[in-house]
């Protein structure tokens, strides 16, 4: 089950967060805890809440928040820009302000302290709220996020990959062809790719385009990809797990830096995974995150 709650970010913008709860007559896990009925109705559960990288919006977390909610309270939040929340026309699409909204998420759901499950985007603003508010953050997840700095062609290589996009796509099935194996950046086919981005689209009266402005989505990766972030990555004090695809961008030798880096880091890969491993890859993610949050949620 999932329902929506709305919260109040930074600046006073709109967001929204998605509660999913497991019946426990579902859940098949057995045992005292499952007697306490759905997760988010025990004051004694513990709050996780994840946060989706760009372009992304929470129904990319589905799969990871069933799993987890059979025994605790999950949150996935569409952030500023992206999914059912708001995409103001002046921004900002700033770090201070994904920081402060995910802390206003935290705050006003009572989910802290909680530990951030957090992809790309979503895990350099989880590590950064880490940083910034350690009474907040509980434990942490990075997925595949460099904390070294991309540079300007980076960013420039992305402007010419949005310019490049059919839009409008005439279908949904368009939409999966085009990502999943037409797009210059796809080095093989990759279906879960195509459902990827199916799932960030909607229908227009010309066709499908994406929920979100392609161009607050550049304006939102600007504030980070000219800037290392190794010194708010030192500053996280709580338990971390830093997680790539072998296929991935971020780099073995940098991963085990950030871990290296990190006070309390861990780190696990996921073979044959690229960048969006939590999300074609589900049940080998499992695998490589849930040992180390049985020990950071256990009372």
């Amino acid at each position: 089950m999932v329902r929506r709650i709305d919260v109040t970010g930074a600046d006073g913008v709109r967001l929204a967060a998605w509660e999913f709860t497991e019946p426990p007559e579902r859940s098949g896990r057995g045992g005292p805890a499952d007697d306490l009925g759905p997760a988010s109705d025990s004051a004694s559960a513990s709050g996780v809440l994840l946060l989706h990288g760009l372009m992304g919006r929470a129904s990319h977390w589905a799969p990871t928040a069933r799993w987890l909610s059979a025994r605790h309270r999950v949150i996935a939040l569409d952030q500023r820009g992206h999914g059912r929340s708001a995409k103001p026309a002046g921004g900002p699409f700033t770090r201070e302000a994904y920081v402060a909204d995910a802390a206003a998420a935290v705050e006003q759901l009572g989910l802290g302290p909680v530990t951030l499950v957090g992809h790309s985007m979503g895990a350099l603003t989880a590590w950064q709220l880490a940083a910034e508010r350690p009474d907040l953050v509980r434990a942490l997840v990075v997925c595949d996020m460099r904390a070294s700095a991309l540079g300007a062609a980076s960013q420039r290589e992305w402007a010419d990959w949005f310019r490049s996009w059919p839009v409008p796509f005439p279908t949904l099935a368009a939409v999966r062809k085009w990502f999943g194996e037409d797009d210059p950046w796809v080095e093989r086919p990759n279906p879960a790719r195509g459902e990827f981005f199916a799932e960030v689209m909607t229908e227009s009266a010309d066709g499908w385009r994406p929920v979100f402005d392609p161009a607050q989505m550049l304006t939102s990766r600007e504030t980070w990809v000219h800037d290392a972030h190794w010194d708010s990555l030192a500053q996280v004090r709580c338990p971390t797990l830093v997680v790539r695809g072998l296929d991935g961008e971020l780099g073995r030798a940098e991963a085990q830096e950030m871990v290296r880096v990190l006070p309390h880091g861990a780190y696990a890969e996921i073979p044959d995974a690229g960048h969006l491993l939590h999300y074609d890859h589900p049940e080998a993610w499992r695998e490589a995150i849930e040992p180390f949050l049985n020990g950071v949620l256990t009372p």
